[in-house]
Order: structure tokens, then sequence, then C-alpha cells
């Protein structure tokens, strides 16, 4: 080592040494503060800072002195980590090198953002609705019956809209209808609904363009694998036929911005070519028809929902624009309290229907009314007991009238099958008819039974 590497130690040597009396020397004067003042005086506390200071100040001196001997002009850095040095001597005595190599640069991958075949492809639902029964009037005839089955195609066609078409295969057997009319005809596939939906548009407002079940009330919306019962209440068959009121046309919904008494409300007004046989035979001129929704919630558990219909249009055999006019309400009040809603729930639900069918048939047209009340109670998450009640006058004959009475045992597999028994006692002006019958329905697809 030459003079300077001498040096450079010497100094070291001599900052080290300066180090270990300052640090001596401060906590010294600690200590010699905490004596008492019998055994100190302020001339030595004074001397002792003063020889801090100086010392300190040639630490500096010194410091300084062999930063610029090593050349660095700056503070000197800190020691690198022993650890680190150990690992690269080790890495270098190896011949690897412990830094993470460098990824190859490729070139950028281009992805495009139209929609694969897959996502275009639309889901697709198969319901079915099979059901055997047992009538006493007419036993082991034709008492097993795959009823209807139903393909439905869904698909979001963008942000704003989206479609769905549903066909159906209906076979005849085991129904129930309020008056007996003509045999009805056999096995047959046909569209049940098929529409484009425009949701989200300003206002609140959504369009529904097609065919499509209409807003009579909440059940007329249904298809038959999604009711309480087997079939439609007896009032609505009267009315509308065993199918319910399915028309073409155009359907216009709004969600109101208010929220009056804590409530929701809604309104729909849907025109329709009138293509239902019983109310308008073959005319197929406008109808229109009108509905409000009221929905509140009553408590944490309860929640209540009221409608209310209009419906007119003119019957192919008249001249009278609105000779036609139906009528209705309809009530929801459920009860499903949150921290048992597996087990324990009630639903009670009602309606009414008042209106006249302006046929041919009739000199004078004359209404007629019907009503009916269903209730369901959960026992457990599979289980749910019931009971309907409907009645209803004949709108081409109000001098007949037919009523049912139903209690029902409900047994859900899972959310893809149902099993039901049911009993059917049914009065009619010409018979009565007790039928006891097993419905099994299910869904294969993501939409299962729609309730909406």
């Amino acid at each position: 080592m030459g003079h300077r590497g001498a040096a450079v130690s010497g100094s070291l040597r001599r900052a080290g040494a300066c180090m270990a009396v300052v640090a001596a020397l401060s906590t010294a004067v600690p200590a010699v503060a905490q004596q008492p003042p019998a055994r100190q005086s302020s001339a030595q506390v004074d001397s002792l800072r003063r020889e801090v200071a100086r010392l300190q100040a040639r630490m500096d001196s010194l410091q300084a002195r062999l930063n610029a001997m090593s050349g660095s002009g700056a503070a000197a850095k800190p020691a690198a980590d022993p650890l680190a040095a150990l690992r690269a001597a080790a890495a270098s005595a190896a011949g690897t090198d412990t830094a993470a190599p460098a990824k190859p640069q490729t070139p950028d991958e281009f992805v495009g953002r139209q929609r694969m075949q897959p996502q275009l492809n639309p889901e697709v639902t198969v319901t079915g609705d099979v059901f055997g029964f047992e009538n006493p009037d007419q036993p082991r005839m034709d008492n097993l019956v795959p009823r209807e089955f139903e393909v439905a195609l869904q698909s979001t066609l963008d942000p704003y809209s989206r479609a769905k078409v549903i066909f159906s295969y209906h076979n005849p057997g085991g129904e129930i209808v309020p008056f007996p009319g003509p045999a009805e005809e056999g096995a047959g596939f046909g569209l049940e609904e098929g529409y484009a939906q425009w949701v989200s548009l300003p206002g609140g407002l959504g369009v529904t363009v097609g065919q499509f079940r209409q807003r009579f009330g909440t059940l007329n919306r249904w298809h038959a694998h999604a009711l309480p019962g087997q079939m439609l209440p007896l009032p609505y068959m009267a009315f509308f036929g065993e199918e319910g009121l399915a028309q073409p046309g155009v359907s216009v919904h709004w969600l109101a911005p208010v929220h009056a008494l804590g409530g929701t409300y809604e309104l729909w007004g849907e025109a329709t070519a009138a293509t239902n046989e019983t109310l308008f035979g073959d005319s197929r001129r406008p109808s229109l028809l009108g509905h409000f929704n009221a929905f509140w919630d009553l408590s944490r558990s309860t929640y209540m929902e009221v409608g209310f219909t209009g419906l007119g249009g003119r019957n192919a055999a008249t001249t009278s624009a609105f000779g036609t006019r139906v009528g209705g309400m309809d009530f929801q009040l459920t009860w499903r309290p949150p921290q048992q809603s597996h087990y324990r729930e009630a639903t009670l639900r009602g309606g009414a229907v008042v209106g006249r069918i302006d046929a041919e048939a009739l000199v004078v047209p004359k209404s007629a009314f019907g009503g009916f009340l269903i209730g369901e109670y959960r026992l457990g998450p599979r289980y749910l007991v019931g009971a309907r009640y409907e009645y209803t006058q004949n709108p081409l004959d109000t001098t007949q009238h037919s009523w049912l009475v139903a209690p029902t045992l409900t047994w859900w597999q899972s959310e893809f099958v149902r099993l039901r028994a049911e009993f059917d006692y049914l009065h009619r002006p010409t018979d009565t008819l007790k039928l006891f019958l097993i419905q099994a329905t299910f869904a294969m697809g993501p939409h299962k039974h729609d309730t909406y």
C-alpha cells in the first residue's frame, strides 16, 4: 500500500477513535446532567459540551478529507449488502447470472373486437309438460299425456335490444275447460311468441315488437308449465280461450320516475291486431290494451302488487269499433321472511274480470263476471301446498257459470324439475268433472320457468 493508502488508513483510525470518544462523551453528558446539584457545577457541564463540539468538528473535517482523498467528492456511500455480495460471488463462481433473463421481444398481437361465433349463437331452452290423470267417469282412457313442449331461443342483440322466439308443440288431452265446446283439434306445432325488445330507452321506456302474451294481469304472461295450476284461471279461459291472450303488435312499457307512498309504478300501452278468436273472431282490426301496475314493500318480509287492465276492440261480426270490452284487476300479496326465505313463504293471488263480447250470436251483449283466488304456502325448501277457487260466467251466455276447487301439493326436485299432485273439482252447467292428476314439468337451458 502506498503513501496515500497509509494516509487514508491513518485517517480512518483517527476518525474511528474520534467517534468512540464522541459516543462516550455523549453518554457522559446526560449522566453528568443527572448528578445531584451538590456534585456538579455549571462550569463542568459547559466544559464538556465545548469538548464534544470540538471533537464533532474534528470528525467532520476528517470525513471531508477522506472523501477528497478517495476522489468521491460527495458523501460516502453506504457499504453494500454483505448477503448480496456473497450471492454475487457465488453466482460468478458457478458461471450463472442471478438477474432475470430478458424476455425476447415479439411483435404486438392484433386482437379483433368482433363477436365470436359461440357468442352469436342464441341461448336455447327446452321445457316439457307431461302429466298422467285419472277421471272416474272415463277410467283408463288416454290418461298419460305429453301435453306440451316448448323450444325457446333468446339472445341479446346489442346493448340496447334483445329477441326471443318460442315454438311449442301441443298435444290435447286432460285439460279442464269452463264451458265445453267443439272438440279441440289434434296435436299441432306453431309459434307461441316471437318478438324483439328495446330496453333502457330514454325516459324509462321499453318497446316490444312482434307476437307476445299480453299484459292482461300477471298470470296471462306465464306459459302453462309455469302456472300454479294445470291451466289458466277459469275467467281468463272463458274470455280469451284456453291459450290465453297473445296477439301480434307493439307494446310500450314505461317505468314512472315517481315513488309516491313508497311504491314503484309501471304503465303498459299495447296496440295489436285482433286475432284472438274468442274475443274478436277473425277480425284482425286493431285492438288496444292499457295496464297499470303498482308495487309496494310493506315490510322487510312482505310486499304487495296490484294491477288494473282495460282492453277493447272490434269483433268481426259487428260494426261497433270497441263493442268488445274487457276490464280486469289482479293482486299478489307475498310474505317471505329474509332469514327463512328457503323454508317459509306464503303467497296469495287473486283477480277479477268483467266485460262483454259483442259477438254475432248475441242480440244484446251482456257483461259477464269472473274471479279467482290462489294461495300457496311453503312447507320447506322443496314442498308447497296450495289451493285455488275460481268462478266465471259465460260471456256468450251469462245464465251459465262454472266454478272450480283445486288443492295442490308441489315438490321441487330442483329449480329445473317440478312434480305436482292436483285434484280438480269442476262444476259446469252440463256436468261435474272430478280429475286427479300428477304433473311433471322440466326445463333444459338457462331460463327455466319464466314468471314475469
